[in-house]
């Protein structure tokens, strides 16, 4: 087949398109699928594609949403937001390494996000200020008690 063929071939081009984009990161099959998709290639030619790339292992929703997990914990986000991020990526399990943390890393976790942006200053007895870090921990996504535990936590704490 001339390279010209090729380039008009959509299997190739699924192919191709999958494949460079996989080297660059981890995909969920979701996320592969809807880049696909934005590329004009229809799902009856990429599925297919995806199916081999899965029996092959260079597609794996599993370590995809392992990978993607640990980094988002690493980058400071609480547990609610990365589930909710992993099922717009179409992953609709827990990851190990998610639920293996205990309640107790999150809420330091909390904590070290809390201090991070905000210092360990007492907010008890002002309201805004405790509303407004309350908002930043639920945006980052942890749950109202691992917030309430960081909001409580003052510079003595370990």
């Amino acid at each position: 087949m001339a390279k010209d063929q090729k380039h008009d071939d959509p299997e190739y081009q699924a192919r191709s398109v999958a494949l460079r984009l996989l080297a660059r990161r981890e995909h969920s099959r979701y996320e592969l699928a809807l880049k696909l998709r934005l590329r004009r290639i229809p799902p009856d030619v990429f599925d297919p594609v995806l199916d081999e790339y899965e029996c092959e292992g260079w597609l794996d929703d599993d370590r995809f949403a392992e990978i993607y997990t640990r980094q988002r914990i690493e980058a400071g986000y609480g547990p609610l937001r990365i589930l909710a991020e992993l099922q717009q990526r179409g992953v609709n399990q827990t990851p190990a390494c998610l639920s293996s943390v205990a309640e107790e890393e999150w809420c330091r976790r909390a904590v070290r996000a809390r201090d991070k942006r905000f210092g360990l200053a007492d907010v008890q007895g002002d309201l805004p200020e405790k509303l407004r870090q309350a908002r930043f921990l639920a945006r980052r996504g942890f749950s109202s008690s691992q917030s309430e535990h960081a909001l409580s936590a003052g510079p003595d704490d370990d």
